[in-house]
């Protein structure tokens, strides 16, 4: 009875907080606020919303074509993502599948891009670890090595600074960072798919042995488990295909959708679920700032709790 009872006030948590705190569609800002109103109005309040005017003095929007980056990195040996299917860290054939991290001179990743030379797969620069920073140095002057306001506004400085260049079969899978993160689209576009953490109990969860994407010398690739590791909580549900026979709870949810251009960036909110898609060869550098482990933050663990608890009863 009480487990009932629990699951009825969970399945109209979403609804209620959608109505109460978010928009139907993301808002546009035609310049960034101050550090005080953007905290006031979208950082407190966990709301995403896409800012115009905010990076457009950066030389990287005039030089990022393709010959300029080969120019500039050359042979250089990068980290690139590869996958037989586009999908990244993502649930396949009931393992969480991470892609095979390819080695290579960033000349013969843009080969790839530019479809000069054919390979097997989707390739991928997408390497979370502040990437920028690590891997892409010789870049660091045609971007800032931090977003001023928001810095300002949250008291600290990025956690990590990342750089984007793939394929359009490239998918990121539906998930959720600890993160407070802007998303600034140099070339192309992104295109969002957003649910906000109060979605959490219509979106599943599964524990997963871990595995890797490993590529034969035929070109065709297979599966390998990690052997000795924890399984993994991921989201098993394909927000643009879902399988509402066995995740039904999916059926109410009503993500948000946005498309990212050029020149502009995306406050994605900590905590928010996202998937992602971009048109072909798309350049995006982001900023991850560690979000406050706060009250705010205590709610949605208790709600991630209660939604798993639920299941049990």
């Amino acid at each position: 009875m009480a487990g009932a009872a629990a699951r009825r006030c969970l399945a109209g948590f979403p609804a209620e907080a959608r109505e109460l705190s978010l928009a139907e569609s993301v808002p546009y800002l035609e310049s960034p606020l101050s550090p005080l109103e953007f905290h006031r109005e979208w950082v407190c309040p966990n709301r995403p919303c896409i800012i115009h005017n905010a990076f457009d003095h950066w030389p990287a929007l005039k030089k990022w074509t393709l010959p300029y980056l080969r120019e500039v990195m050359g042979s250089k040996a990068v980290s690139v993502a590869v996958t037989p299917n586009g999908y990244a860290d993502a649930v396949y054939q009931d393992r969480f599948v991470m892609p095979e991290e390819r080695h290579m001179p960033f000349s013969s990743f843009l080969d790839i891009v530019e479809k000069k030379v054919t390979s097997p797969g989707v390739f991928y620069v997408q390497k979370q670890c502040s990437n920028l920073t690590e891997e892409f140095p010789e870049l660091l002057g045609d971007v800032e090595p931090d977003i001023p306001w928001m810095s300002e506004t949250l008291g600290k400085k990025p956690d990590a600074v990342n750089f984007w260049l793939g394929e359009s079969g490239a998918v990121t899978s539906l998930h959720k960072d600890h993160y407070e993160n802007l998303y600034c689209v140099i070339s192309g576009e992104k295109h969002f798919l957003l649910h906000p953490p109060s979605d959490r109990p219509l979106i599943p969860y599964e524990f997963y042995l871990p595995a890797t994407y490993h590529i034969s010398e035929n070109g065709s690739f297979k599966v390998v488990d990690k052997e000795a590791v924890d399984k993994v909580p991921w989201i098993p549900v394909d927000p643009l295909n879902p399988d509402l026979k066995r995740y039904p709870e999916y059926a109410q949810a009503k993500p948000l959708h946005c498309i990212v251009k050029a020149g502009e960036m995306l406050y994605l909110p900590s905590l928010w679920f996202h998937h992602v898609q971009q048109s072909h060869g798309c350049i995006a550098v982001n900023y991850w700032y560690d979000m406050e482990y706060d009250l705010k933050y205590s709610y949605y663990q208790l709600l991630d709790s209660l939604s798993e608890a639920v299941k049990l009863v």
